[in-house]
């Protein structure tokens, strides 16, 4: 089994980007599948045409989209990826599309097809925080999100997809006033656990993990 990697540079005047930091930490084998690490640029498109060639190249079997989220103190495994862009800020080419499809013939919406609440269980069990979020924002990481969803349902039905997103690390909060941040290492961990449920858990479990709001 192969499993695919990704993780954005950095952006938004970061130095670096907590995603790919722990990405490239993560080890080599993890439950007996193989990880290939990809960076991907924070730029509209081209993040998703650079994921496809590397799907293409590599054939892997479940591909997992790393991205920062700055503000949120635990691993967020996302549910659902949306058919729009809506970038608050401008991506690392200066493209800044607003109220943009991804895809003219995508679905409104792709739900993740690795089992986001086996992964959440996984990760706490190791006590790291972790939680199932139903939004996914609407800058490049759901662009990339919903890439991979649109690819799987038209072109690569045989693989399994998601996105999980992380907190700063603690470098990148000096200066910012109350925002949270978690460890690179246990962040590589939270992924390493991520990839270990994945390849254990072909069904996703019944568990508790929805929001009042």
């Amino acid at each position: 089994m192969k499993v695919l990697m990704t993780a954005f540079d950095p952006f938004g005047g970061e130095s670096v980007n907590p995603a790919f930091e722990a990405v490239k930490l993560m080890s080599d084998k993890i439950a007996g599948a193989e990880i290939v690490k990809l960076e991907v640029p924070t730029v509209f498109h081209k993040s998703i045409e650079k994921m496809e060639k590397k799907i293409e190249n590599e054939d892997p079997d479940i591909i997992i989209c790393v991205g920062q989220a700055g503000g949120r103190f635990n691993m967020t495994v996302e549910r659902v990826a949306i058919n729009v862009d809506d970038a608050r800020i401008p991506d690392n080419e200066n493209n800044q599309p607003i109220d943009e499809k991804i895809f003219a013939d995508g679905k409104n919406a792709y739900f993740a097809n690795i089992p986001i609440k086996a992964i959440v269980k996984e990760i706490k069990d190791n006590d790291i925080p972790a939680s199932v979020s139903n939004s996914a924002g609407t800058f490049v990481c759901n662009h990339i999100f919903y890439g991979l969803m649109y690819l799987i349902d038209k072109k690569f039905s045989d693989k399994r997809g998601g996105f999980i997103h992380v907190p700063y690390i603690p470098a990148q909060v000096v200066g910012k006033k109350n925002q949270p941040s978690m460890s690179v290492d246990d962040i590589t961990k939270a992924l390493e656990l991520a990839v270990k449920a994945s390849v254990e858990n072909k069904d996703d479990i019944k568990e508790i993990g929805g929001e009042i709001s």
